[in-house]
């Protein structure tokens, strides 16, 4: 089991960030995905491998499968947790299944953080175990980094 972990910050207010996500997370992280894309012309939303000279990409499915909100504690603001699974659309046996939290929480009045918390089991039995401590994690690392990344983005530039 590998460990992931990463963070980035919205320049809008706590309630605003926690609305647009638990209102519909999907659609937030499709088109936050599918936006970054568009705009580096390249495919922000996809797994890729590099197995042997050939390329492998598939666009994943993100799901939520739990969305826990914990209110004001004496010593810490509320934060909400969205218990998140992606996996490759179409062979996902050769893509890992990525299970993490998203934790949506206030640093100031007018700032959030978005903080992703996940984990995963290489694929391909002790094949990928060994793809993975070679290049898979650094792999997983920049698809995890890139969609954090461009979900702030989409969600600095849409929120009013």
């Amino acid at each position: 089991m590998s460990k992931i972990h990463c963070y980035d910050y919205v320049n809008h207010p706590y309630e605003k960030v926690r609305s647009a996500l638990s209102k519909d997370a999907p659609g937030v992280f499709q088109s936050a995905t599918k936006a970054a894309a568009y705009r580096a012309q390249s495919i922000a939303s996809e797994l890729r491998i590099d197995i042997g000279g050939i390329g492998i990409q598939a666009d994943i499915q993100v799901s939520v499968k739990h969305i826990d909100v914990e209110p004001s504690k004496a010593m810490s603001g509320p934060v909400t947790r969205l218990q998140l699974e992606w996996e490759a659309a179409r062979m996902a046996n050769l893509f890992p299944l990525m299970k993490a939290d998203l934790s949506i929480y206030p640093i100031t009045a007018t700032e959030t953080q978005l903080d992703f918390d996940g984990f995963y089991e290489p694929p391909l039995g002790a094949l990928g175990k060994a793809m993975n401590a070679i290049v898979g994690h650094r792999l997983a690392e920049v698809c995890v980094h890139r969609f954090v990344s461009d979900l702030a983005e989409y969600l600095r530039k849409t929120l009013n």
